[in-house]
């Protein structure tokens, strides 16, 4: 299971990646998308009952 630095570091390295093939994107729509992320944890942990690790347990399970 990936912790949430694991997960922190993979969405910098990605976002690196991504960055470097899309030139028009910018921070602000990279921080769009991480935000949709942390908004979709917080729903999932809501709604499950679970720990943020624990979800980000699930998701790196996919």
């Amino acid at each position: 299971m990936e912790s949430s630095n694991e997960l922190d570091g993979k969405w910098k390295e990605m976002k690196g990646k991504l960055k470097q093939k899309i030139a028009e994107l910018t921070d602000d729509h990279l921080l769009l998308v991480k935000g949709r992320k942390d908004e979709i944890v917080g729903r999932l942990q809501i709604e499950l009952g679970k720990s943020e690790e624990e979800i980000d347990g699930i998701i790196s399970d996919l």
